[in-house]
């Protein structure tokens, strides 16, 4: 493999995953993943462009963030490219009106949005509220329709808690496609346009960037699709056999992300 010194020449941007890369939810809403904070404020007073982007959909862009603030880190709402608000572009660029099988938390994001008479069915992280009444229901509005029309916020299989892997929206997603009939819009990593909104709001191009998450598909696999290279970390959802995957081999893997934070300073413009 080449060295770190060639593996990480001319990054100018930085993305960083937030659940698993900076801290673990749970109860109390969480708690950073040990070196994250630090490691945060150090990418943030270098020369590199810092962009966190999530697939989150149990909490709004807001209450993420505020979340984040309380455990100590230094980020604000403007910096976080998140899945909710890009869906919310999306339909109303496009006419749709959603059935909403979303966790109560982000539906504010969708306050603007018209819910009558759906013609779309937009999915998330819905956590307790993937019911089979609930699921259910959206299968029936996505059978009633000529063209049916799925939107899922991200595909992630599961993700980590700080009790143990939760169930994520990808496996609820797969539920409607197989039972429907239909493949999912995805709206979120591994989304090419995702990352590259990303990418745009930065101001770097794909090759002067690095992706830094614990999803070996929809954070490494992805951003390697668009052109970025991308680290994974062995915290949040990571497993061993990740460092093996048949399709996607990360750029680099490392412990945890001050790791990561201190090979990409230690190379900068080397």
């Amino acid at each position: 493999m080449a060295t770190w010194s060639e593996r990480l020449a001319g990054v100018r941007g930085v993305l960083l995953d937030i659940s698993g890369v900076l801290y673990d939810s749970g109860a109390g809403g969480g708690v950073p993943i040990p070196g994250s904070v630090e490691a945060v404020a150090r990418l943030k007073q270098s020369q590199l462009k810092v962009r966190f982007c999530t697939n989150e959909s149990q909490r709004s862009r807001g209450k993420l963030v505020g979340l984040l603030q309380r455990l100590g880190f230094d980020i604000s709402e403007g910096e976080v490219t998140a899945p909710a608000p890009a869906a919310c572009q999306i339909l109303k660029e496009r006419g749709l009106r959603p059935h909403l099988l979303i966790h109560d938390e982000i539906r504010s994001e969708f306050d603007k949005i018209d819910t009558s008479n759906p013609n779309c069915v937009v999915i998330a992280d819905a956590c307790d509220a993937f019911s089979y009444k609930n699921m259910n229901k959206a299968f029936q509005v996505l059978m009633e329709l000529e063209n049916p029309v799925l939107i899922s916020l991200g595909k992630g299989r599961y993700y980590k808690e700080t009790s143990g892997l939760m169930l994520d929206v990808g496996a609820y997603m797969k539920a409607l496609e197989y039972a429907c009939g239909v493949e999912a819009e995805v709206v979120g990593k591994p989304s090419p346009e995702f990352f590259q909104s990303a990418l745009q709001v930065m101001g770097v191009e794909a090759h002067q960037a690095i992706m830094i998450g614990d999803d070996i598909v929809g954070d490494v696999g992805g951003a390697q699709r668009c052109g970025m290279r991308a680290l994974q970390v062995r915290t949040g959802k990571f497993r061993p056999s990740d460092e093996h995957h048949p399709e996607v081999k990360a750029d680099g893997y490392v412990d945890n992300l001050a790791e990561a934070v201190d090979l990409l300073l230690q190379h900068l413009d080397k």
